[in-house]
């Protein structure tokens, strides 16, 4: 009996443990915050970022404005960001620092701003088969994908959804 208790809790605990991570630390002004708190002053486009990152490998402590494309369907672990107005651009791929606060899963569609640091990386056909995972993609889709691809990536330390 006691197993059986000490197992319910810890099923309690984790579920609830999940939930917290993609709950907002706060929510004013019809804005909802999700880890670090940042103001959206400052905050740059996605267009104007990705003039910036022509001349530089990496850009640190910049606040990024634009449209939530998609996000993590598995727990809000990732999203896409893209332009508001080039709705050609490839999108940034954004994760969240120390893995410490996740998006909620209905986020897409939504203007957020984000601060934390831009930079290009290579990332895996392991990864990407395991972000189209997440994204709900069929087995004979996640299938097609066997090549890395360099992508513009968005380390996120706090993030604001308007």
């Amino acid at each position: 009996m006691k197993n059986i208790i000490a197992i319910l809790l810890i099923g309690i605990f984790s579920l609830s443990a999940c939930k917290n991570k993609s709950t907002p630390t706060s929510v004013e002004n019809g804005m909802a915050f999700f880890g670090e708190k940042i103001t959206p002053e400052g905050a740059i486009s996605y267009d104007e970022l990705l003039t910036k990152l022509e001349t530089n490998e990496t850009v640190e402590n910049v606040k990024l404005k634009g449209k939530i494309e998609g996000v993590c369907q598995a727990k809000g672990c990732w999203m896409n960001i893209v332009s508001e107005t080039n709705k050609d651009d490839e999108g940034f791929f954004v994760k969240f620092k120390d893995y410490g606060f996740f998006m909620p899963l209905d986020a897409s569609g939504n203007t957020a701003i984000m601060q934390g640091k831009a930079y290009t990386e290579e990332t895996t056909v392991e990864e990407l088969r395991h972000y189209a995972e997440d994204e709900g993609q069929s087995a004979e889709d996640i299938a097609k994908i066997t090549e890395p691809v360099t992508e513009l990536k968005f380390m996120a330390d706090g993030v604001i959804i308007l």
